[in-house]
């Protein structure tokens, strides 16, 4: 198949693709048309139906898989497909693993190196607890590998909450390093778990949505409640080293505004809001502009980024 990171404006489609989102949409004109969100492990597409209701375009709903038949043009700098025929696919012509967005990276390489990570820890309460979670509980593992770090906006991809949390890790590993007053072992341990309850707030690929505790409660306080029921089982656990690993998770979004139900008050807590910053922000600019067909032109304003963006011109 002619995966999504290999199309080209005015290229051809013809392939079999997920149906990540579709939705009914209204021209100025007052026309029906069909916004749609085609999927596959490399990435995401836009696409449009202009002519839902013709010969040649089945009815189908999202996750489904459906082949696609169409032109690739570009809009406001983007590609998008216009959709001439759709026919749902049946099981047997696919292979799911082809539609799952998926780490460039070796996830069992990744994983290596956090287990590494984890074996320089020196307090031994925390060591404990890291192992309880990453060496010792097997379904904690298994999701952990399989997750994504977002619904759509960073890393959202299968090993991308591994990806991400190896990343921000290796970050605060560099603070530890330039600002003796950080608690080294404190700070890895909080950057390890600091996004471990998004193991629970965002169902597993291809729904890659919300669940009902994602909606209700939100990952950070289910990351702080899971180190909490970990740190229980582990005898004479430190209450206040748990009290001060808490913390860090509950404040590593900085602000209120960004839901985080706590400000930094400790100097581990702040560190690890900006290196989880740093990470998100960084990869979203590299998607977008690794997205872009002209990353060297202006890519309009980035909400996240709050910004107007553009890739470096190399000459």
């Amino acid at each position: 198949m002619r995966y999504i990171k290999d199309l080209t404006e005015g290229s051809r489609v013809g392939d079999i693709y997920l149906i990540k989102n579709r939705s009914s949409a209204v021209t100025k004109n007052g026309k029906s048309y069909l916004n749609v969100t085609l999927q596959d492990k490399t990435g995401i597409i836009d696409a449009k139906v202009w002519e839902p209701n013709s010969a040649g375009i089945d009815e189908f709903s999202e996750k489904d898989y459906v082949e696609i038949v169409g032109d690739v043009s570009s809009f406001n700098g983007a590609l998008q497909v216009s959709v001439k025929r759709a026919r749902v696919a049946s099981e047997g012509e696919y292979d799911p693993a082809d539609y799952l967005p998926v780490t460039s990276k070796n996830v069992d390489s990744m994983y290596a190196e956090l287990l590494e990570i984890i074996n320089r820890t020196t307090n031994p309460y925390l060591k404990k607890l890291l192992q309880a979670f990453f060496v010792e509980d097997v379904d904690f593992i298994r999701r952990f590998k399989f997750s994504s770090a977002a619904k759509t906006v960073h890393h959202a991809f299968v090993g991308g909450l591994l990806e991400h949390t190896l990343s921000v890790t290796k970050n605060c590993i560099f603070f530890a390093s330039q600002y003796p007053k950080l608690d080294r072992d404190l700070l890895v341990t909080a950057a390890l778990c600091h996004d471990i309850g998004k193991t629970k707030e965002l169902s597993p690929y291809p729904d890659n949505d919300y669940t009902d505790d994602g909606g209700l409660i939100g990952h950070i306080v289910m990351g702080a409640e899971m180190v909490g029921e970990k740190a229980r089982s582990i005898e004479g656990f430190p209450p206040v080293l748990l009290s001060e690993l808490k913390h860090c998770i509950l404040a590593h979004h900085g602000e209120f505004e960004f839901g985080s139900p706590k400000k930094p008050a400790l100097i581990e807590a702040m560190a690890l809001n900006f290196a989880d910053d740093i990470d998100a922000k960084m990869e979203t600019f590299t998607e977008l502009l690794d997205k872009s067909i002209n990353p060297g032109e202006w890519q309009g304003f980035n909400k996240l980024l709050d910004s107007n963006i553009r890739g470096t011109r190399l000459e």
